[in-house]
């Protein structure tokens, strides 16, 4: 089949449709419920709609999808967009090599357009024959069981696999025998947040009492426990290896270092970080150490040497070091690679030598170490970007992949005697030449005048006239660095001279702990000034106007872009709330939502932190008064027990209910899906050509076939 081009054209008449006909919004339940928070009260009117299993509640979501449904169907070119991204997603995506215990290659790929990716196997990287070992697809109809993680023993005979269904945070366990890819009996249910730590004939894994029945997709998540569970035995007979019911609501998981010399166990959801404490396997009546007894800062093992613990940490430097203890003295620390200028991101062993990465202004930069802690040499990347390496302290085998914004995803081999890196393989891309792009990163002040990185990425030639349509994404919180990435189906808008821009914004920890503090609890007021300052900056620049600019973010970046469109509606035409935390009071009682409360604070800390948290609620803070509003189209899904969909119902809700302009507020609910994690294809490729029709309808553009 021909490729269809697209380019964007103005048509004026579509301006005059999406605001001349006044949707009618179905009436959702309500309550009379009203919250105090000390003192101060607050109606929920929407409060029904917390309640996902009510009949009330499914016949409001049934008209609302409908409504979205038939609004979206009449955009006359939505059908062409889908075409053109699936034509851009249909292209081999070959994921980095590991070598495993067994001396066999296992890597994942996708030949085009399957739901899941595949994991095969070859005994050497160079035949030309791979095996299948363990195909997801053939575990559901529709690609909605994906497989999260796979580990394998260490001696080489098992794996245990983990998968989800439609998109949950629940996920299970099975087993399968390496050589003869039979699957053991062993099955293990309610796990969340876990792997599979081996240790002799069994493994470690984390889980949750079931859930009430009706209840599991949104009822707080309490009392994390560590099970080990033997081979070939039940779920019901697994061994009790730790619990705090002290603190219900943290969080607990283990890892084993290959040699199997020790346990460690990492306690979080009260803080930034994570407490650690250890264990040898060698004596079975040997007690806890402690190597870490807060959860003030992240403290993430590297590996186990000859009983040497080497560990990246955040305590004593916000930008991260490299230090090593052992249990005899667990709270006698080495340092070994001091805190530097730019954040410490990464450290594993590649044979005797360790490779450490970085994150320099949003991009990662690796460079080799002996084990002593003394730099060899900087890898090399072809541009700003992305990298992550597959290797072992058993083996030299270094792999690598690395992407960036216009460069796809590739795997190199490299060899660390020479510094030399070798392109394994890389994507081709349907209709795509990375030479038509370019990236720029720029800087630009906040409110306060904090400098903020950000990266544009467009067409070759493109004019700074003021009218270039502009895709601005952000997310801001966390510590969770938002560093280039590849996107097929980001080609799409690029193709059609439109910009994006990616903004790293405070709260993120592109600059290490203190840049994410700074957009933290009553600081988070920066992120989005963050954020509306870049869309200031991209108008004063001249690269676009209010009226072309779609703002979008997912879960934190949900919250985000609802609270951003309700400080500043004049700036933006368009929002897409995915997936976000919409309603800032009552957040900590849903889930595992109570483990975001280092980042926001809740309302239930104090009367400052209350207010703080009202003031800027996207469920809130929607205005009432006749201000228009960008056209709003919220996205979520019926099994996300991450950010509960309960959020983005009563936000739109809400949205409908007032008085915000003409422009359409509409809500997306997927089916058989989650926060995003493990989405088949054929639905990603749904929800973006949703997104984009959306947006340049209520732009007034439209993509022309050439």
């Amino acid at each position: 089949m021909k490729p269809i081009a697209l380019t964007i054209a103005m048509v004026t008449t579509l301006t005059c449709n999406t605001e001349a006909k006044q949707l009618q919004y179905p009436d959702a339940p309500t309550s009379t419920t009203v919250d105090e928070y000390f003192g101060t009260k607050v109606a929920d009117p929407y409060r029904p709609l917390e309640n996902d299993t009510a009949a009330a509640t499914a016949a409001w979501v049934e008209a609302e999808n409908r409504l979205t449904a038939d609004y979206l169907s009449q955009i006359p070119y939505r059908n062409a967009i889908k075409e053109r991204l699936t034509q851009l997603n249909n292209y081999r995506k070959t994921g980095l090599p590991s070598k495993e215990k067994d001396g066999r290659y296992y890597y994942y790929e996708n030949d085009g357009l399957r739901n899941q990716s595949v994991l095969y196997r070859k005994n050497a990287l160079n035949d030309s024959e791979a095996e299948v070992f363990l195909d997801p697809n053939t575990l559901s109809d529709d690609g909605t069981v994906a497989l999260q993680a796979v580990s394998m023993s260490n001696d080489g005979r098992y794996v245990a696999y983990i998968i989800s269904r439609s998109g949950s945070d629940w996920t299970e366990i099975y087993v399968m025998d390496v050589e003869t890819k039979q699957l053991l009996p062993d099955h293990i249910e309610w796990t969340k947040f876990t792997g599979a730590a081996w240790h002799g004939d069994g493994f470690y894994y984390s889980a949750y009492d079931r859930p009430e029945a009706g209840k599991e997709f949104s009822n707080a998540n309490e009392n994390h426990r560590v099970y080990y569970h033997r081979l070939g035995t039940q779920q019901s007979e697994d061994k009790l290896v730790y619990s705090d019911p002290e603190h219900p609501l943290y969080f607990h998981s283990v890892w084993v270092p290959e040699d199997e010399s020790m346990i460690l166990l990492y306690g979080s959801g009260n803080g930034k970080g994570n407490s650690l404490k250890a264990k040898s396997l060698k004596d079975e009546n040997a007690e806890w150490v402690v190597i870490e007894p807060t959860q003030n800062d992240e403290v993430s093992p590297v590996d186990v040497i000859d009983g040497v613990i080497y560990m990246t940490t955040a305590k004593d430097a916000p930008r991260y070091r490299l230090v090593t203890t052992t249990l005899d003295n667990p709270t006698e620390w080495t340092e070994l690679i001091p805190e530097g200028k730019s954040v410490l991101t990464g450290a594993q062993f590649a044979g005797k030598n360790l490779i450490v990465s970085y994150n320099e202004d949003a991009s990662t930069h690796s460079y080799l170490y002996d084990k002593n802690g003394k730099m060899i040499h900087e890898i090399k990347f072809p541009t700003f970007g992305t990298a992550g390496f597959s290797s072992d302290s058993k083996h030299d085998e270094v792999f690598y992949s690395f992407n960036s914004f216009v460069y796809p995803s590739s795997a190199f081999s490299y060899d660390m005697a020479t510094n030399e890196s070798t392109l394994i393989r890389t994507a081709d891309v349907n209709g795509f030449n990375p030479d038509d792009y370019v990236t720029e990163q720029v800087f630009y002040p906040s409110a306060d005048g904090t400098k903020i990185p950000m990266y544009l990425t467009y067409k070759k030639g493109l004019k700074r006239d003021g009218q270039n349509p502009v895709y601005l994404y952000g997310y801001g919180g966390f510590n969770i660095n938002l560093n280039p990435g590849f996107s097929a189906s980001r080609i799409f808008w690029l193709e059609n001279g439109g910009i994006y821009a990616q903004t790293n914004l405070r709260g993120g920890g592109e600059y290490g702990e203190e840049w994410h503090e700074a957009g933290t609890k009553l600081n988070k007021l920066n992120v989005f000034n963050d954020f509306i300052a870049a869309a200031e900056y991209l108008i004063a620049q001249g690269y676009t106007n209010p009226e072309k600019i779609a703002i979008v973010g997912g879960s934190n970046g949900g919250l985000l872009v609802g609270a951003s469109t309700n400080m500043r509606p004049d700036l933006f035409r368009v929002a897409i709330p995915q997936v976000g935390v919409m309603d800032m009071m009552r957040y900590h009682l849903f889930t595992i939502g109570w483990n975001w409360a280092p980042d926001y604070g809740t309302s239930a800390d104090s009367p400052e932190m209350a207010q703080y948290l009202l003031a800027y609620s996207p469920i809130h803070n929607i205005k009432n008064d006749g201000t228009p509003y960008p056209a709003i189209l919220v996205t979520t899904a019926d099994h996300d027990d991450r950010v509960v969909p309960a959020h983005s119902f009563k936000y739109a809700a809400t949205l409908q209910a007032s008085d915000t302009g003409d422009a359409p507020k509409l809500i997306r609910i997927d089916s058989k899906a989650g926060h995003g994690g493990g989405k088949p294809i054929s639905k990603v490729l749904d929800e973006y050509a949703d997104i984009y029709a959306f947006i340049l309808y209520n732009m007034g553009l439209a993509p022309t076939t050439k």
